[in-house]
């Protein structure tokens, strides 16, 4: 037999052990899995690998770089780069010659910086780090990234349980009337209030259960945070998230194969949603993203 050919029946006995114990899925979904995981992928090195540090400011005069002495401590970059200025919420940043810092490609010596909840961040670019300010409730913060990240560079990638067609699964939309919240919790200990747009009831493997809504919205897809029983082996005690495809007809799909890690897994300076009491499941869920707990075992 020709390589190719004894492959093809190596996979079609694959399949059919697979179809005997659970749904595979077709060509067309593979693919389409593949390209979203390409896409979280790049992401995460992008957006969260590449975290170099989250640092709360102080009312007044914050002086940050890379020598010991500052009240910020960068990781690398110019000892003394200048100081940060938060009153209320509003931050200014004075910046000493020595930093070179641009912001949008402009050289840059003192600027308002607009924080993540505007229209507008401003990013201020130094060497290979860049920084911007986030405000979380009370805390106003300085995100710190750095372009040339060891952490990015050394990614092994997500880990997924193999693909299940069992986990995908229709729900029914029943949307709230606007009144109700539900509390969030998320990784600093906060607890916020948010509006419930709704939830989805659904039965796997026989049973009837239900997810409250996060975010999104009917038209565009909805946000759901989750955790379940394999939360205790396998996967992210978080929770896990999942973003769903539009409402149809007050329908919905939940496809827990792209349940993913919120990034606060792969770094410690995000501020990611936990699941709400709501949408602590009493079942596993074992499809999805997965979580190795014994590498993780340091943080």
């Amino acid at each position: 037999m020709h390589g190719a050919a004894k492959s093809s029946v190596v996979v079609a006995l694959l399949v059919v052990l697979a179809a005997a114990s659970t749904e595979s899925p077709d060509p067309a979904y593979v693919q389409s899995f593949e390209k979203w995981k390409a896409e979280q992928t790049a992401d995460l090195k992008q957006n969260w690998l590449s975290l170099a540090g989250l640092f709360w400011l102080k009312p007044g005069a914050n002086t940050f770089g890379s020598d010991a002495g500052n009240a910020i401590v960068f990781p690398k970059g110019p000892a003394h780069a200048g100081e940060f200025d938060l009153s209320g919420k509003d931050v200014t940043v004075k910046l000493l010659p020595e930093a070179r810092a641009t912001i949008s490609g402009k050289p840059v010596t003192d600027a308002r910086l607009d924080p993540d909840t505007s229209e507008h961040p401003t990013y201020v670019e130094m060497g290979s780090l860049r920084f911007h300010v986030i405000v979380r409730d009370q805390r106003v913060g300085i995100r710190l990234l750095d372009k040339d990240s060891d952490t990015a560079r050394n990614f092994k990638g997500m880990m997924f349980y193999p693909l299940n067609m069992t986990y995908r699964v229709m729900g029914t939309w029943v949307a709230a009337d606007g009144k109700k919240t539900i509390a969030v919790p998320n990784v600093l200990g906060d607890v916020t209030q948010e509006p419930a747009p709704g939830f989805v009831i659904f039965k796997l493997n026989g049973e009837e259960l239900k997810l409250a809504a996060l975010g999104g919205d009917a038209k565009s897809g909805l946000f759901i945070v989750f955790n379940d029983l394999t939360a205790k082996t396998d996967t992210y005690p978080g929770g896990r998230f999942l973003d769903t495809e539009p409402v149809v007809d007050g329908h919905v799909v939940l496809d827990f194969n792209r349940a993913y890690n919120p990034p606060c897994a792969v770094t410690p300076y995000a501020t990611c949603p936990l699941a709400p009491k709501e949408n602590r499941l009493a079942v596993a869920i074992p499809a999805g993203e997965k979580f190795d707990k014994a590498a993780h075992a340091h943080h």
